[in-house]
C-alpha cells in the first residue's frame, strides 16, 4: 500500500485545514487508518484513527472537538479536518494504515508527511 498525504500549509491561529491521504494498492477498505504528527524536537504522536468502515473513531485528547477524521472508501482516501488550529498544532502530519492492530495501534504502512504550520 502506498499512502500520499496532502493538504498541509500555513494558516493563522483559529483557521482550518483539511488533510487528505490517498491510498493505492491493496483494497483500501481492508485497513484502519490513522493520522500522526511530529513537531520539531518532539516525538511522533497519535492524532486520530478510524476503522475500516468509518464507524469507529478515536482522537487524542489534544484535538478532540477540533479535528475530525473521516474516510471515503470509494475514493481510497482518508481525511483529517482541522478546525480552530493552534500554534501547538504545528507539525509534520503523517497518515498510516493498519490491518489488524487497531487495539495496539500497530500500523503496517506509512505515508510521507505534509507540513502544517499555524502562526499566532
Amino acid at each position: 500500500v502506498q499512502l500520499q498525504a496532502s493538504g498541509g500549509g500555513l494558516v493563522q491561529a483559529g483557521g482550518s485545514l483539511r488533510l487528505s491521504c490517498a491510498a493505492s494498492g491493496r483494497p483500501f477498505s481492508s485497513y484502519f487508518m490513522g493520522w500522526f504528527r511530529q513537531a520539531p524536537a518532539k516525538e511522533c504522536e497519535f492524532v486520530a484513527k478510524i476503522n475500516s468502515n468509518g464507524a469507529r473513531k478515536d482522537y487524542a485528547d489534544s484535538v478532540k472537538g477540533r479535528f475530525t477524521i473521516s474516510r471515503d472508501n470509494a475514493k481510497n482516501t482518508v481525511y483529517l479536518a482541522m478546525n480552530n488550529l493552534k500554534p501547538e498544532d504545528t507539525a509534520v502530519y503523517y497518515c498510516a494504515a493498519g490491518l489488524s492492530g487497531w487495539s495496539k495501534g500497530k500500523y503496517d504502512y506509512w505515508g510521507q508527511g505534509t507540513q502544517v504550520t499555524v502562526s499566532s
